[in-house]
């Protein structure tokens, strides 16, 4: 059902948390593949690839040629696009699926809502207020996306300074859903 796509340079430490926190959805069938589109590593971002079962590749140009290349290659119909270092908690598996069958054919992507690690309820409370507010979508909150609709959208920009950004701006507030599963970034 989903493709991971993850761009990779010399993120051989931020990826092994990434990945872990995704082995549960394989092994509930929700992930079909998890793609690295990588920017040539020189560290052991490949060693941690074959490890963990990813397809590794080793891709030339831009990180938006990068993301486009892996997504092209990729078979799922969905697409859940993940920074290096990006950890979901547990309950993103069900929050995935129900958004996935919530939207069906409709021009839809979803983000994860913004946690940390470790967050105080008072810092949490602040940053849902903020999101409430209308905070743009960061791209260290991944992006679930449906194949269609990523190619509607004419996929990632290879001149874009922030492809990732840049997506997620093209696709529009009104059309990112946010998940109640957090995504925090590895320490």
């Amino acid at each position: 059902m989903l493709s991971v796509i993850i761009p990779t340079l010399n993120s051989e430490r931020l990826l092994v948390p990434t990945l872990a926190a995704l082995v549960s959805g394989a092994t509930e069938g929700l992930i079909r593949e998890v793609l690295l589109a990588d920017g040539g590593s020189r560290d052991d971002t490949a060693a941690v690839a074959d490890v963990a079962g990813c397809n590794f590749l080793r891709l030339e140009g831009s990180l938006g040629t990068r993301l486009k290349a892996a997504a092209a290659a990729a078979q799922a119909p969905w697409f859940l696009l993940l920074r290096p270092g990006t950890i979901l908690e547990p309950a993103w598996i069900g929050d995935a699926r129900r958004f996935i069958e919530l939207v069906r054919g409709s021009e839809r992507a979803a983000v994860f809502r913004r946690g940390a690690a470790t967050r105080s309820p008072w810092r949490e409370a602040l940053t849902q207020a903020i999101a409430a507010f209308g905070a743009a979508p960061h791209p260290n909150q991944g992006l679930l996306i449906s194949r269609r609709f990523y190619a509607a959208l004419g996929s990632h920009r290879a001149d874009a300074a922030d492809p990732e950004a840049d997506l997620i701006r093209r696709i529009g507030r009104n059309r990112i859903g946010r998940l109640d599963t957090a995504a925090h970034m590895a320490e």
